[in-house]
């Protein structure tokens, strides 16, 4: 089988991960050429034992077109985008599914099935987030960036949230204290640009104990964040600056540009989790290539291994005092 690795620092983790056993995944809505050839690597190489929802027949074409034979079994027929995201959050739910993986579907559909009250896989107390695990050429180790593709605008009890999902996946992966810079514009705080207040109050807020396991500090500007000698210049001292693990960016837009800037003109490899439920969730935009996907079901098997979660265990969802007071329409795109 001709495999084909993601970038070098994504590749260790799908090393890792491969040598756990294979996770059960159900990948939503799988009728696409990209979907089901990362299926195929990851089977191959035993990460995953998949399975394939959606319309059979469209699967079984596509399947056949870059010749793999799926085993019988892992077909689970289910009709439109939003029935395959259902049914594929129903696995996870029932036990049946370690992990989920989104397929050719909309974002928002996906997660109005993952958030969904009753049947999804909500989790009381916590907050649904996303993290992009991005190797970059120039930089020694992975980079991640939060929340890009599922809190819209999250206020400072959000981010508060947002910025400790981070947090604890960099120290399951091995990071033990990672450094997070809280991004803005600039690296002074000013009144008028709410992100530096935002990124002030979260920096005390780790230094009194209120997130925990990382060294945090903001309001940080991109280059101060990630360049030693851009820090220096500007006569910043700090143990964050210029050596950022994490880059929590002020809303989902400036993150989503950022993230797809790095992957489309530097040439960075960006693996997507959903962290917060029940279950990891492989979350990947539509137009991502095979080596990301396979890294994101990567990083979602490390998870299920050395943090299982067992989907029964679930209760009803409940309010949180400890979750910010925002709508839920607020925890996910229109559409990507």
């Amino acid at each position: 089988m001709n495999l084909t690795p993601p970038a070098p620092h994504l590749q260790r983790l799908v090393e890792q991960a491969t040598g756990l056993g294979p996770i059960r995944v159900a990948v939503a809505d799988a009728a696409q050429s990209e979907v089901l050839e990362t299926m195929r690597e990851a089977q191959g190489l035993g990460l995953v034992e998949p399975r394939l929802v959606g319309d059979p027949e469209a699967i079984a074409a596509i399947c056949s077109d870059i010749e793999w034979t799926p085993a019988p079994d892992w077909m689970v027929p289910a009709g439109s985008g939003i029935a395959a995201a259902a049914k594929a959050v129903e696995l996870a739910r029932e036990g049946k599914a370690d992990a989920v993986m989104k397929g050719h579907i909309h974002t928002d559909s996906l997660m109005h099935a993952l958030l969904d009250k009753e049947l999804g896989l909500r989790v009381p107390s916590e907050r649904v987030s996303h993290v992009f695990l991005v190797d970059v050429a120039t930089r020694s180790r992975l980079l991640g960036i939060t929340d890009a593709a599922i809190n819209i605008a999250p206020d400072l009890s959000a981010k508060a949230q947002i910025l400790q999902n981070a947090i604890n996946l960099f120290q399951l992966l091995g990071v033990e204290t990672p450094k997070a810079a809280v991004l803005s514009a600039i690296e002074t705080v000013n009144p008028e640009i709410v992100s530096t207040l935002d990124a002030a109050c979260l920096t005390l807020m780790a230094q009194r104990g209120q997130i925990t396991g990382a060294l945090v500090d903001g309001p940080l500007a991109f280059d101060n964040a990630i360049s030693s000698q851009a820090a220096a210049d500007k006569g910043i001292v700090s143990a964050v600056a210029g050596d950022a693990d994490i880059l929590l960016v002020p809303d989902l837009v400036s993150g989503n540009i950022l993230a797809k800037n790095l992957e489309y003109l530097a040439g960075a490899t960006a693996a997507g989790i959903a962290v917060g439920l029940a279950v990891p969730v492989a979350l990947t935009s539509r137009a991502d290539p095979v080596p990301a996907r396979l890294a994101s079901l990567a990083v979602a098997a490390l998870m299920h291994h050395r943090r299982p979660i067992t989907p029964t265990a679930l209760h009803p969802f409940e309010a949180s005092l400890h979750c910010a007071p925002q709508p839920e329409r607020a925890c996910y795109p229109l559409a990507k």
